[in-house]
């Protein structure tokens, strides 16, 4: 057993860390379709089982649980009953939900998709995506506030979603406590507030986040679009860290002195659904560690590769990543 990745994976339970963003739930129908409905020309699908899992920031928390990290989670939802099933989830997972905000004028989002034979055959949502409003803002960076100076955790990460609990006050607030308190910021970022974390130490969007934010052109297979795209983010948030993930291509990792494309590893793809929120998880991990960047994003890679084996939102094993990456990563 290679002793250095042993003790990376041991060090992650003395790590904690405050997740902050969209939470929802994602709701999974099982069942099989072998018959069209008379009523019209659709599947009739013969629901087997449901499945309720923790999704958006609330997967990355679970994430960050599952390798063993204590974790708090600061979001919005509303004040009903999937919001409640939500909290419970998180209890039950050990994660600290006391900086969840409940809002009596919104709809805890909730997605359901409805599968057959592991494919997805459709998904409808219920959520609001305006802003959260002033007063419940407040109430949400008082959480926040108290929770970096009181809990003192290694590492924030924003986990956005555009749904509406990461506005522009929120980020700027939370970076500058933040900053003052010295918690390194890694972000998982969306088109609207794409700009907003000047001052956060990783930056990590996917390639076609990269390209909306950046309103240019970027092919995953070239590298001097990549290291173009790293310059310019770089000039705008001031970040130590650039990510881009790039789906069946790896992952671009970029500094201010150095590059590389990550390669992926050949996976039964079954989903891809929640990859995102595992690569976040690794990479904030590594970041409150102070690990180097590289090694981190391969660990990184090779956690979204096991979570795409797996059907719907999952968490990605401790275990089955240890071993992974000992047989990928080497020795010490």
């Amino acid at each position: 057993m290679s002793n250095g990745i042993y003790k990376i994976f041991e060090s992650f339970s003395k790590v904690k860390v405050l997740v902050i963003g969209d939470a929802m739930l994602d709701q999974y129908i099982f069942g099989d379709a072998h018959r069209v409905s008379p009523e019209a020309p659709v599947p009739v699908v013969d629901v087997a089982e449901k499945d309720m899992r923790l999704g958006g920031a609330a997967n990355v928390a679970l994430n960050l649980r599952a390798m063993g990290a204590q974790v708090s989670l600061a979001t919005v939802i509303g004040d009903d009953e999937t919001g409640y099933l939500l909290k419970q989830l998180l209890q039950d997972e050990g994660i600290d939900s006391s900086n969840v905000v409940l809002d009596q004028k919104r709809r805890t989002t909730l997605k359901t998709r409805v599968m057959s034979r592991n494919q997805q055959m459709l998904r409808f949502d219920e959520e609001d995506r305006g802003y959260i409003d002033e007063n419940i803002e407040l109430l949400l960076l008082d959480n926040v506030i108290d929770a970096i100076y009181n809990d003192k955790p290694h590492a924030i990460v924003f986990q956005d979603y555009n749904k509406g609990v990461l506005t522009p006050r929120v980020i700027a607030n939370v970076i500058s406590n933040a900053k003052q308190a010295g918690i390194p910021i890694a972000v998982d970022p969306k088109e609207n507030n794409f700009f907003a974390y000047k001052g956060c130490q990783l930056f990590k969007p996917n390639l076609r986040e990269a390209i909306e934010g950046l309103n240019r052109p970027l092919a995953a297979d070239s590298i001097e679009d990549l290291q173009a795209a790293d310059k310019e983010l770089r000039e705008i948030l001031m970040h130590d860290f650039s990510i881009i993930t790039l789906s069946d291509k790896g992952i671009f990792v970029g500094t201010a002195t150095d590059h590389e494309v990550i390669p992926a590893f050949y996976r039964n793809i079954v989903d891809v659904s929640g990859a995102g929120d595992t690569v976040i998880s690794l990479l904030t991990l590594g970041l409150a560690l102070g690990l180097d960047i590289f090694a981190t994003a391969e660990l990184a890679n090779i956690a979204a590769g096991l979570v795409c084996e797996k059907v719907g939102v999952s968490a990605v094993d401790k275990d089955l990543l240890l071993q992974e990456s000992e047989i990928i990563m080497g020795g010490d």
